[in-house]
């Protein structure tokens, strides 16, 4: 499971090191891409697979699909760290994030989120003020698609 934060700094060239605490379940490869509130996210190949699947099963046909495969997809690269977890970002994907000097890895069960330091410490602050209401929000999300799939079975029944 990958939990918690490292901070760690990141080198002219882009070059920074996965904490050792994330290694194992990351795996020799990775895939790290563009990720949601211009964050970077890294995935194992077998967390990469099951994305994948998900992207698949959305009709191509659609333009939200689509943007969705051209965001996911096409802003992600695959990384072989060396022995000791270091790789480079590629340039695109740190401008795309802001990344400077310090950047904070966050786990997040299966993946790893990478923000640069002063936007991670600006989210944060709103997290810590919002967290409830985020919660709320999402429970009746959850809430109102569950009835409606219990509606959908009333019906089918």
């Amino acid at each position: 499971m990958l939990l918690g934060n490292y901070q760690a700094k990141i080198n002219y060239k882009g070059r920074i090191a996965v904490p050792s605490k994330y290694r194992p379940q990351l795996g020799k490869q990775i895939i790290i891409g563009q990720w949601y509130e211009n964050c970077l996210v890294i995935v194992s190949q077998e967390q990469w697979q099951e994305l994948l699947k998900q992207i698949e099963e959305k009709p191509f046909i659609t333009a939200p699909s689509r943007d969705t495969d051209r965001f996911l997809v096409g802003g992600a690269f695959e990384i072989e760290p060396d022995s000791q977890g270091r790789f480079v970002i590629p340039p695109s994907l740190r401008q795309y994030a802001g990344l400077k000097e310090e950047v904070v890895f966050v786990g997040l069960l299966n993946r790893v989120e990478i923000w640069d330091k002063a936007r991670w410490d600006k989210h944060q602050k709103y997290l810590d003020e919002h967290a409830e209401e985020i919660a709320e929000r999402l429970n009746k999300g959850y809430l109102v698609s569950r009835f409606a799939r219990n509606k959908v079975g009333e019906k089918n029944s």
